[in-house]
């Protein structure tokens, strides 16, 4: 069978039940349609939940319709459709791996991320993700790679881009204090995102100090803090405050782990008046220091993905050098060892995992 008929896939069945086979090769079907060869796919810890479970919250893979996974990817453009103008094929881009509508509310208002009806890599029913061999997207969810970006860093562009929304959502600003939950992928982004939008003081919490020795490398003049499992948010939080000189409190918390008593540690850890994002997933209810949050008149806010411009902006620090996520990626696989690279994170070695794409 010749390559335009062919699409090598891994698709997950159920709980830890994936398969290798093909589909067809997508059609560009609206002028404006981009046909990409996939180079590399970042495994993200939502990947390893869908391996391990079969389903993401309340989305779970239907009987009979197995899900192709992966949303963080870069590639080459394979074909275009009449009305593109940006791309031609053979360039390197990196992939914003959902579009919306465009036409709802929410994208008319600039928040497309919140758009109803948005089509996201890796979404049961009918969304395949791109852990496969040609992907399609509209010419404006492609970016074009700087030359001085590898289609590794490419990979980054997308986890670069919540940590952007993060920061933005927060309003980050030179001058701040920032305390960042959670030292794993979207942390250290936070960390670096939170650097490169000028605070001048960036604190990175974990439990494990293998990744705090990430952070003092990779957010640069960053305070690390393991706090103490055996003790309440309120007395770590003051640990925090005293051991980093943080005077009255942090003026932000970035919350990238999901963890609860991070959750109630960094309400604690913020000043009056402080800003407060959301971005690590967890259980869905937790205990929630409510009291504090009202005393403190904090401004709390959730984050969904990414929106309008973050893409871009995540692109440009990579490309500026103020984030180096090269140094982030610790192994790559072939794309026939999806499984092994789901359990590698799983076990939590290393940042980040690639897959490399199909090979011929």
């Amino acid at each position: 069978m010749s390559e335009k008929n062919e699409n090598p896939s891994c698709f997950l069945y159920g709980p830890q039940e994936a398969k290798y086979g093909d589909r067809p090769v997508p059609e560009i079907c609206d002028p404006h349609d981009v046909i990409i060869r996939i180079q590399y796919v970042g495994v993200c810890g939502s990947d390893v939940h869908w391996y391990l479970h079969g389903s993401m919250g309340a989305n779970s893979i239907v009987p009979g319709k197995p899900l192709v996974l992966g949303h963080e990817a870069s590639g080459t453009v394979h074909s275009i459709g009449s009305s593109v103008r940006s791309l031609t094929p053979g360039d390197r881009v990196a992939m914003e791996p959902g579009f919306p509508c465009r036409h709802c509310a929410r994208c008319k208002e600039g928040r497309y991320n919140l758009c109803a009806s948005m089509t996201f890599a890796a979404s049961p029913p009918d969304a395949h993700g791109t852990l496969c061999k040609f992907f399609k997207l509209p010419e404006d969810y492609c970016y074009k790679l700087p030359a001085g970006v590898s289609l590794e860093e490419g990979v980054l562009v997308e986890p670069a881009s919540v940590a952007v929304h993060m920061a933005r959502l927060v309003d980050v600003r030179v001058g701040q204090t920032v305390v960042v939950f959670g030292s794993g992928t979207v942390g250290l982004l936070c960390g670096g995102v939170a650097r490169a939008f000028g605070a001048s003081k960036v604190v990175m919490v974990d439990i494990l100090e293998r990744k705090l020795e990430v952070a003092k490398s990779f957010v640069g003049g960053c305070g690390t803090f393991v706090p103490d499992s055996g003790a309440s948010a309120e007395k770590n939080a003051t640990r925090l405050i005293a051991e980093h000189g943080l005077d009255d409190g942090a003026d932000v918390v970035m919350e990238a782990s999901g963890a609860a008593p991070s959750v109630q540690t960094g309400i604690h850890v913020l000043r009056v008046g402080g800003s407060y994002v959301q971005g690590g997933l967890g259980r869905n209810v937790i205990d929630f220091p409510i009291v504090a949050m009202s005393e403190k008149e904090l401004t709390l806010k959730g984050c969904f993905r990414y929106s309008s411009g973050d893409f871009k902006l995540a692109l440009s620090l990579i490309s500026e050098g103020k984030l180096r996520v090269r140094e982030l990626i610790t192994k790559t696989v072939e794309f026939g060892q999806a499984v092994e690279a789901w359990e590698t994170t799983r076990k939590g070695e290393g940042i980040k995992t690639l897959i490399r794409g199909v090979q011929d």
